[in-house]
């Protein structure tokens, strides 16, 4: 898959844009706040239907105005794909693909895969276990639509069923009926969810654990991901009966696959407690790099890869491996973006890399 061009119209910090890629390699360069991350932004946009940076759509309409654009043209498997994504204020956000407009977003997700390294990547370890169920949810969308399709149904009764919990505790009066069709709904695409997830971190372990292995020069250190849930071993409409009780008494439903969790393990250890810097950085470009090549591998064609600000996040050694990934042939195409242009450049040219340099100053470009 081929980015070819991308348009922004009242985009974040641009008012109009056009950019145009020649290159497999393509750096963005200007100082902090110019708009080198906003453009990444606007590729995941038109990958999955929202930012990777900010979930409320107005509030990425640049300031003053009403609504954005986002446009694209895509090269993949040898024909040319018009993307479009635009919202306006009051309206319905619009995803247009060949003047066509989708229907359901969950449909659109995983036609143009990205993979994202960026700085809030840090989160995934650091954070609680939402966090990691988004990274992992998010990969399996792409790859998988019925796991997709799981997800928004689960969510969406779940939210149902916690509204009406809440309902009945403000009442003082419980509709076990309404309870039951709910239920009825989260079960099956509970368990479906479980198992995918179950199923995907055995296929998806390994190929990190290879990652990890390169990136760190060592096979010493023993790198595990472990899948935590609610579910393993128990039948789950028994599970939900069981909590009624408690689940009515907290207003909210205490058990089930929204609060699985995926455990990052050094020796057995959390990695969080006993990683060192090195190592947690280095476990999460694995993940990244594990990430892309899956994707690869499902899809039968390379996602393209969006690297922010990574020269500022890594050490020159790992850098060097994934630029060396890079010469190897393992990607497609690349977007980076760097706040000192002078050190992207001579990493480059150590490199014998070919980049299109984009020069960026208040989200505008400096030829």
């Amino acid at each position: 898959m081929f980015l070819q061009e991308l348009r922004l119209f009242n985009f974040k910090n641009y008012a109009e844009a056009t950019l145009r890629f020649d290159q497999s390699v393509n750096c963005f360069l200007g100082s902090n706040g110019s708009g080198k991350t906003n453009l990444l932004d606007a590729m995941h946009y038109l990958s999955f239907t929202k930012s990777a940076i900010n979930p409320s759509d107005s509030q990425n309409i640049k300031l003053g105005e009403s609504q954005f654009m986002i446009k694209c043209n895509f090269l993949l498997n040898g024909k040319g794909k018009e993307v479009i994504c635009s919202f306006q204020q009051g309206q319905k956000k619009v995803i247009r693909e060949d003047g066509q407009d989708c229907v359901k977003f969950s449909e659109h997700v995983g036609k143009y895969p990205v993979v994202l390294i960026a700085p809030q990547d840090i989160e995934l370890i650091w954070d609680g276990s939402e966090v990691r169920r988004r990274f992992f949810d998010s990969l399996l969308s792409q790859i998988d639509h019925s796991y997709l399709e799981n997800l928004i149904v689960y969510s969406t009764f779940l939210k149902q069923r916690n509204s009406a919990l809440k309902m009945f505790s403000d009442r003082g009066q419980t509709d076990y009926d309404l309870l039951v069709g709910y239920d009825q709904k989260i079960i099956p695409a509970a368990k479906s969810i479980f198992t995918k997830r179950k199923e995907f971190v055995k296929e998806y372990t390994p190929v990190f654990r290879k990652h990890y292995e390169n990136l760190a020069d060592s096979k010493m250190e023993e790198m595990d991901i472990q899948y935590r849930s609610d579910l393993e071993g128990i039948d789950f409409g028994e599970m939900l009966q069981k909590n009624l009780s408690r689940d009515l008494a907290s207003q909210r439903t205490t058990s089930g696959i929204h609060r699985d969790d995926f455990l990052f393990l050094l020796n057995t250890n959390e990695l969080k407690r006993y990683g060192s810097q090195g190592q947690q950085k280095s476990f999460l470009i694995a993940l990244k790099m594990a990430e892309f090549q899956i994707i690869a591998e499902k899809k039968k064609f390379k996602p393209v890869l969006l690297l922010d600000d990574i020269f500022d996040k890594l050490d020159d050694k790992r850098i060097s491996k994934i630029l060396k990934l890079v010469t190897e042939g393992m990607f497609g195409q690349l977007f980076i973006t760097d706040a000192r242009p002078d050190r992207c450049k001579e990493v480059l040219r150590e490199m014998n890399l070919k980049a299109g340099i984009v020069n960026i100053e208040n989200g505008k470009f400096i030829v």
